[in-house]
Order: structure tokens, then C-alpha cells, then sequence
């Protein structure tokens, strides 16, 4: 009876004590399962910490790119290994020494990132102050061409105010018919039957810019009928053609100059009765003219 008491305690010692061992293995079991979870969510937590800032330091080196008006090929790169980085980390395990590594290198991206914003800071200040420099010559550049062209077209119109003013110049033209005699004297007429001549006559002015030597004015008279008499040759002037009388040839000796021309009549005709005029042309340029009438 004794024994049969003793054996009945015994089992009830050791089934308190397997209960005893297994509520506490039980109890490590929940608390290691919790410990995991909570590890986990806490990596996952600080893995979506790294990537945030990842992304915020690929928009800094995006907005210094875009700043950047020359191509700069560190920013380009080191842009490039954080984008490696972050397509990496989101395919990565979760666990510590994972996580660990990533935050080494994202600290030492930080650390390239600030000496290649502050190279890029101090190129793109560099960039503006020439770039300044540049807008002044330009400016400077500008008023230099601006004065050259107004100080070439002051040149230019005052030689062709020059030009124009050693430009040979007459005076004083005047045509009338002669009757010449057999010995030569002339005596000036107003009927154009007894016209034997028509006697044009004027001066060439003194100019001292023009220059002095063999010079020649075109002449040119036409009759009533309004045809140009004498030679009636032609001369080309670029995209004008100039019918004239005749050519007066002369030395100039930058003095006045009375110059008297003929036109004589045409061989068994007379002269028409009515008004006539004279031009007299320097090159294409007229430079007088008269009217004169015979009756």
C-alpha cells in the first residue's frame, strides 16, 4: 500500500515537471517568434528608411544634372550607382548584415555626393561669371561693330559727297544759230533757213577738287521733231544708253573754261523752225540744260 503511494506521487512530480518544461519552451517559442517578427519589421522599416533617402539623394543629383548646362560626367555617373544601389536593395534579404552593407555604402555615396555638388557649385559659379563676361564683350563687341558701321557710312557718304563735289559742273549753256561767211565770221541768227550752224557755248565752272588734265562732256541737241541731231552716236552707261550730238574734249586746269561747240546742218536740208533743246551730260549724269527757238 506504501509502495503503490509513493509511485502515484512520483508521477505526479514528473508531470509537473514536463508541464513545468513544456509551458516554459512554449513561452521561448512565442517569445523568439515575436522577437523575429519585430526584427523583421524593424528591418523592413529601416530598408524602406536607406531607399527613401537613396531616392532623395538620385533627385539632388537630377537637379544638378538639369542645372548643369555642359555635360557632367561624374554627376551622370554617381547618379548611375545610386540607382544600381536602390535596384539592389529592393531585391535584397532582410536581415542585418544585408541592411548593414547597404548603409555603409549609401554613407559613403553621401560622402561622394557632397564633394561633387560642391565641385559642381563652385564650376557652375565659375560658368555664370564667364558667362557675364561673355554678355559684356558681347555688348562691347556690338557698340564697336555698331560704331564701325556708322563711322564706315559717314565715310562712305562723305566720298560720295566728294566725288559729287569735284564732279565737273557747267554754266552759263546757251545755243542759237550762226550764219557763217566765206571768210569765217560768224553772225548769229534767229531763222533757222538762214541757219548754217547751230553755235552751243558754256563754261566750265573752276573746281579745285576736281582734278586737273583731258576731260569730256557729252552733248546733246534736239530739234523740234525731237530728234537728236549732229552724230547722234550712242554710249552705254551700265543699264542706261545715252545718244548724243557730240563730244566736247577739253583740258581742265581746275579754272573756268568757255567752251563753244557746232552742230552743223545736214547736207541740202535746213534747219526746222520751233524750239530746241541742249543737254550737256557729265558721263550719265545731266549736269545743264538750255532751250533755244528758231523761226
Amino acid at each position: 500500500m506504501e509502495s503503490s503511494q509513493k509511485t502515484s506521487t512520483g508521477l505526479k512530480v514528473g508531470l509537473g515537471i514536463l508541464l513545468v518544461l513544456f509551458l516554459g519552451t512554449a513561452f521561448y517559442a512565442s517569445k523568439l517568434y515575436t522577437d523575429k517578427k519585430e526584427t523583421e519589421s524593424s528591418l523592413i522599416s529601416e530598408k524602406q528608411q536607406v531607399m527613401n533617402d537613396l531616392s532623395n539623394m538620385a533627385k539632388e543629383y537630377d537637379a544638378a544634372i538639369a542645372e548643369t548646362e555642359s555635360k557632367n560626367e561624374d554627376l551622370i555617373d554617381a547618379r548611375g550607382r545610386i540607382q544600381g544601389l536602390m535596384d539592389s536593395l529592393k531585391v535584397s534579404q532582410n536581415s542585418v548584415n544585408s541592411l548593414w552593407r547597404y548603409k555603409k555604402k549609401y554613407s559613403a555615396l553621401q560622402e561622394e555626393m557632397d564633394v561633387l555638388l560642391k565641385e559642381n557649385d563652385r564650376l557652375k559659379g565659375e560658368n555664370e561669371l564667364l558667362a557675364t563676361s561673355l554678355d559684356s564683350t558681347q555688348v562691347q563687341l556690338a557698340e564697336r561693330t555698331v560704331f564701325t558701321d556708322s563711322l564706315l557710312m559717314q565715310n562712305t557718304e562723305l566720298a560720295d559727297v566728294v566725288e559729287d563735289a569735284a564732279a565737273l559742273q557747267t554754266v552759263g549753256l546757251k545755243g542759237f544759230g550762226v550764219i557763217e561767211r566765206s571768210s569765217g565770221k560768224q553772225i548769229p541768227t534767229e531763222r533757222a533757213r538762214r541757219s548754217d550752224k547751230i553755235k552751243i557755248c558754256f563754261t566750265v565752272a573752276k573746281n579745285k577738287l576736281t582734278e586737273a588734265g583731258d576731260k569730256e562732256l557729252y552733248v546733246q541737241v534736239i530739234d523740234p521733231q525731237n530728234n537728236v541731231l549732229g552724230s547722234n552716236d550712242q554710249i552705254q552707261f551700265e543699264d542706261q544708253v545715252l545718244n548724243y550730238s557730240l563730244i566736247s574734249r577739253f583740258n581742265y586746269e581746275n579754272r573756268n573754261l568757255n567752251i563753244c561747240e557746232y552742230i552743223n546742218v545736214m547736207e541740202d536740208t535746213k534747219f526746222e523752225e520751233g524750239n530746241y533743246r541742249i543737254n550737256v551730260f557729265n558721263d550719265k549724269e545731266l549736269i545743264s540744260s538750255s532751250e533755244f527757238i528758231l523761226e
